[in-house]
């Protein structure tokens, strides 16, 4: 009697998380957390943010392997009026929106936010928790304290109304990268 012949499974792919982002904060801390997470996350850059589109994003997605579970994300500031309805007309992607700015986001690492901000004002108040932090960058230990603080700031962000200021989405990705 023969061996049997076994079927090959296959390599399973892990899906592709594209980020579609407006910035250097954004890209900062998105690299921060493929690092952290050691997930497949694509960074796409994008300077003009307005011209962010469907054809766009499935251009910048066709230059990798596709999976079925792969998810496109949209990570912008709302600080420029019409950017949430234009954002919201992209099918299929989660927005990960931050009102007035990213730096809401880090903020709510360190405490609670409830009045209506400036992007002025949010770095100052960043600057009272991360005292270097500088636009665009995230310094190695200003990486380790969001990373260690990323429950509580989840717990904030969540309370506030979505979308009006101050409000973040950003927690949807780290909520899904935890889960993993």
């Amino acid at each position: 009697m023969g061996r049997q012949i076994r079927k090959s499974k296959g390599k399973t792919m892990k899906p592709n998380f594209f980020v579609f982002c407006e910035g250097e904060s954004e890209v900062a801390y998105i690299s921060h957390l493929r690092s952290q997470y050691r997930a497949p996350i694509q960074i796409i850059p994008r300077k003009s943010d307005s011209n962010i589109s469907v054809r766009y994003i499935e251009n910048c997605k066709r230059e990798y392997v596709a999976t079925k579970n792969d998810k496109t994300f949209l990570m912008f500031d709302l600080d420029v009026d019409g950017m949430l309805e234009h954002l919201q007309s992209i099918p299929d992607a989660v927005l990960l929106v931050s009102n007035p700015c990213i730096e809401l986001w880090y903020l709510l690492h360190f405490e609670e936010c409830h009045a209506e901000l400036t992007q002025n004002t949010c770095i100052k108040k960043l600057k009272r928790h991360l005292e270097h932090y500088t636009k665009g960058t995230l310094a190695l230990n200003e990486k380790q304290l969001l990373s260690d603080k990323t429950s509580e700031a989840t717990a904030r962000a969540k309370v506030l109304e979505i979308y009006n200021n101050p409000s973040t989405t950003v927690y949807k990705m780290t909520d899904l990268l935890e889960s993993l």
